[in-house]
């Protein structure tokens, strides 16, 4: 089951005090809609011998989607296939790619303050949460991208996702790795 404690400070929108209302009536929808994510063995704990996690260390796949509240949210998903512990902090980036591998739009901004380490030990995952509008609500949609192309925290290496993803109304943004659940 999601778990929101930080709900609020996520995929904030806009300092206007309507923000945080719709936000949580979303995440209320998206836990009543009994969406399934659970990072049980992804920790926050922080420590200096445990490396920074690589493209070669991790494989990258998407969560179910879910919409709520006029938005689209969809996990990314990080998981280490190494044999050792290693560790993720702070936000990756992401962009949509055609068939062709050529970039369609803008790349995710950044959505949220407060993040800590993720520290993964091996065979476990922790989500990164991507969002849009769900349609053309202020703003035309994109087409539709084959890919999402995805640097993990602090690497300078991406790895593609085969995913089709539709950016609507200008809104592209992801959220920091969390071990608190989807958002």
């Amino acid at each position: 089951m999601f778990h929101y404690p930080n709900a609020p400070r996520l995929f904030r929108t806009s300092p206007r005090r309507g923000a945080a209302a719709v936000l949580t009536a979303a995440l209320v929808g998206l836990t009543a809609a009994g969406a399934a994510w659970s990072a049980p063995s992804a920790t926050s704990r922080t420590s200096a011998s445990v490396r920074t996690c690589t493209v070669g260390d991790l494989y990258l796949s998407m969560g179910r989607k879910e919409g709520a509240a006029g938005s689209l949210y969809w996990p990314i998903r990080f998981t280490n296939t190494s044999t050792t512990s290693c560790t993720l902090r702070g936000y990756p980036g992401v962009s949509v790619l055609d068939t062709a591998h050529h970039q369609l739009g803008r790349p995710a901004t950044r959505s949220g303050s407060s993040y800590d380490t993720v520290t993964l030990t091996p065979g476990h995952s922790a989500p990164a949460v991507v969002r849009t509008t769900n349609g053309p609500v202020g703003g035309p949609c994109l087409r539709t991208g084959a890919y999402l192309r995805v640097y993990p925290p602090a690497s300078r290496t991406a790895a593609l996702i085969p995913a089709p993803w539709t950016t609507c109304s200008g809104v592209f943004q992801v959220g920091p790795v969390n071990v608190e659940g989807a958002i």
